[in-house]
């Protein structure tokens, strides 16, 4: 399970900025989903979970949410704040909100790094009646010919690391599983609900690259063989003309605090 890897898990913050620059963001109609229903004669009150450099919460600031970060990594703090976005550093299982709830719990391709049942309940603790936990995950889906080349170097280059790389099209399955169940566990939310949303970002060769570093799975290959992998995943996209277009598939799960 991948939050017991805690060394992958708190990877990220070694280039907070480039993880900041080069991660995809999430879709409008995404959002609009997850705030579809709390009053919008109101502020509402928002605690991120893993919130990283603040890509998701950012965007729910834009709807005039009051966000709360809480991030395990201080490096990843430092830059969500850049971006104007209050954080406390902890792991989100011993954070302390000291009384606070809130409106809504959001999680943006961080929650496979909490325990998911204790999240569930610590979710739970912090949400008031009827509010709602948001989980989501960005989950590339490259058309047949990107997938084939790049498949074809990463075979040569590393052993499987496409089978499961969410950035690829894998190891999906497991994670949404694994938080629904740990929602149902906890038995203070409502069935989960899960929605889907497509999209797509063009991406140039140096923008490609960029990313993948920002990747645990990549992270932790060895330098050279990363850079290897990098150099021929290159020369990949120069044959598509230099750029390409990625597939996206915005994953949601969402369900309501009951009493």
């Amino acid at each position: 399970m991948l939050f017991q890897d805690r060394t992958r898990a708190e990877s990220f913050g070694a280039d907070a900025e480039r993880y900041d620059r080069a991660r995809p963001t999430y879709p409008a109609e995404m959002v609009d989903e997850v705030l579809a229903g709390f009053d919008t004669g109101a502020v509402t009150t928002v605690v991120d979970v893993g919130c990283g450099t603040g890509i998701a919460g950012r965007l729910f600031t834009d709807r005039g949410c009051q966000v709360l970060g809480v991030e395990p990594d201080e490096r990843m703090a430092a830059r969500a704040r850049v971006h104007g976005l209050t954080v406390e550093v902890a792991a989100f299982e011993t954070w302390q909100p000291v009384g606070r709830t809130f409106d809504l719990l959001i999680s943006g391709q961080a929650w496979h790094w909490v325990h998911p049942e204790t999240g569930a309940l610590r979710a739970a603790e912090v949400l008031r009646p009827g509010g709602r936990i948001a989980l989501f995950w960005n989950i590339g889906r490259p058309s047949d010919e990107v997938a084939d080349a790049f498949e074809a170097v990463y075979r040569r280059r590393t052993e499987g690391l496409d089978e499961y790389s969410v950035l690829l099209g894998g190891g999906d399955k497991e994670r949404f599983h694994q938080a629904g169940e740990g929602i149902r566990a906890s038995r203070r939310f409502s069935d989960p609900d899960h929605r889907s949303f497509d999209w797509t970002r063009p991406y140039s060769r140096d923008e490609w690259l960029d990313q993948l570093p920002t990747h645990s799975d990549h992270q932790a290959l060895p330098p050279d063989q990363l850079g290897e992998l990098m150099d021929e995943l290159g020369d990949v996209i120069e044959s598509f003309g230099g750029t390409f277009t990625m597939g996206y598939l915005t994953a949601l799960i969402t369900a309501e605090r009951v009493e």
